[in-house]
């Protein structure tokens, strides 16, 4: 990857990471390898980006988010212990050089989890995190659509070094299968740019995408 010019990378962890035993059904080793991903990371020179992918009672009901059954469940009575798991690993990683930003949970989904729910959260997450490093940057991630992503700028703007993250997929959609891959590459050039400058503002937090 350093060879091709890549500078970081984004790795997903579920929150057992923060555990030890791990819970069942869960695989054992996971913080092994994501200390694995910072040594690999320092001696050749990239970036680290940690990502809680999956959350205890789930953000999604998606098999992403470490459920089985599909059922959605996140809210406020999860906050405490998620936010628990983001100052495991602020704690473990603040001072290595290597971290490059924390993401404090991947694609919330409306209409299950609400905003004011996710900002108290995402409020909670930031200082846990501050508690260990004033340059790591902190994603919050929208709930799946830039509507979300526009409402958050408010609340994101007083924070120090603040991304909003904002998937956007050309896959679940068959007007995506009709097109060959250089349609596909435009669309994103084209259609994709004009989306994320629709809820950019000037010196407001920075997205990724």
């Amino acid at each position: 990857m350093s060879a091709n010019g890549l500078n970081a990378v984004r790795v997903p962890v579920g929150w057992w990471i923060a555990s030890d035993p791990t819970p069942k059904p869960f695989v054992h080793g996971s913080l092994k390898v994501l200390d694995n991903a910072f040594t690999w990371a320092e001696k050749y020179g990239m970036k680290v980006i940690v990502d809680l992918h999956a959350i205890q009672a789930s953000q999604n009901g998606n098999v992403l988010s470490g459920t089985r059954d599909g059922y959605q469940e996140w809210g406020d009575s999860n906050i405490q212990d998620t936010v628990a798991v983001i100052d495991f690993i602020a704690a473990r990683y603040a001072k290595n050089p290597s971290l490059a930003a924390i993401e404090l949970m991947n694609e919330p989904m409306a209409p299950g989890i609400n905003l004011d729910t996710l900002k108290k959260y995402y409020q909670a997450g930031y200082h846990a995190v501050r508690k260990y490093t004033q340059s790591a940057y902190m994603i919050l991630s929208s709930r799946l659509g830039p509507a979300d992503a526009k409402e958050l700028l408010s609340y994101a703007s007083p924070l120090n070094r603040v991304v909003i993250d904002v998937h956007y997929y050309n896959l679940f959609s068959d007007s995506f299968k009709s097109m060959n891959p250089q349609q596909n590459i435009d669309y994103i050039y084209n259609q994709r740019s004009g989306d994320l400058s629709a809820v950019t503002t000037a010196n407001g937090p920075e997205f990724c995408w």
